[in-house]
């Protein structure tokens, strides 16, 4: 087994208080940062997405990973811009006001760090002003708004029309999903992409950017 294969089985087996050491030997054994990130990192959360995306994993699965993943990247990170190594691209995630749910949005924001994305996450409850405020500040790549309960959903629309009136619309890509959430309703409040869970919303957002 190659190291990076023992980096790819640590993360499947989410054995989160091994990864800072496997990670570490990889820096001193000389394998390139970038290698253990693309190579060893995200390839291993890859792996996890397609199989949460293929119900073959769950939650707790997905979860327990994750962790692992960022338990790796956390001994990465001193050595991320003395090699010049940036994030995919830059994330705002919420809930949005009128909704406390989390867990889906955790997971989303989860596989997008897996992914190799800078993730901002602001909560829940996130009013539309709030979003607006952290897509100013940081010249965020998408924006990426959940939903769960349908009493909600309007202040999807809400935000956009404030990305749309302070001007930063035309440079941020936004996402909706949530339960309720459909394809349908993101086309009619303007959103750039939908997705309909965790491992979709990597692919979607990629997707977007793809086509900027």
């Amino acid at each position: 087994m190659s190291n990076l294969a023992v980096l790819h089985e640590a993360i499947y087996k989410g054995q989160i208080g091994k990864m800072a050491g496997l990670v570490q030997k990889e820096i001193e054994s000389g394998t390139p940062i970038r290698a253990i990130i693309d190579d060893g990192l995200i390839w291993a959360m890859g792996v996890i997405g397609k199989k949460f995306k293929n119900n073959e994993i769950f939650i707790p699965e997905v979860l327990i990973s994750a962790k692992a993943m960022q338990a790796g990247m956390k001994v990465l990170e001193p050595h991320l811009v003395k090699n010049d190594i940036r994030p995919f691209a830059k994330v705002v995630i919420g809930t949005v006001k009128g909704d406390l749910h989390d867990i889906g949005k955790n997971i989303v924001a989860m596989m997008f760090k897996g992914a190799g994305f800078e993730v901002t996450d602001l909560g829940i409850d996130v009013q539309p002003k709030k979003f607006a405020d952290a897509c100013r500040q940081s010249q965020v790549d998408i924006l990426a708004m959940s939903s769960l309960l349908t009493t909600s959903m309007n202040t999807m629309s809400e935000t956009i029309q404030m990305l749309t009136a302070s001007g930063l619309r035309e440079s941020v890509k936004v996402m909706v999903g949530g339960a309720p959430v459909t394809q349908e309703f993101a086309n009619r409040i303007g959103a750039d992409g939908y997705a309909r869970d965790a491992a979709s919303a990597v692919d979607r957002a990629k997707e977007l950017l793809r086509k900027t």
